[in-house]
């Protein structure tokens, strides 16, 4: 599959939990970098996501914001 989205990192499903209609899913990068996805609970049974099972995370963002003390 060709996506336009350029932010595209592997790694592993490390966690999902599931609510009444959205899921987290915590994944650790190739790098050792952790991310944290919310998305629908359909999704997550659609893409059968398991706990260890590969992904490729896609971020795409018309904003980022930081904050510090």
């Amino acid at each position: 599959m060709r996506l336009s989205t350029r932010n595209q990192l592997t790694g592993k499903v490390t966690s999902i939990t599931a609510g009444e209609a959205m899921a987290v899913v915590k994944s650790e990068l190739d790098g050792g970098q952790s991310i944290t996805s919310s998305i629908s609970r359909e999704t997550v049974e659609d893409l059968e996501l398991t706990s260890g099972g590969s992904v490729t995370v896609l971020m795409k963002s018309t904003e980022v914001a930081l904050a510090v003390e």
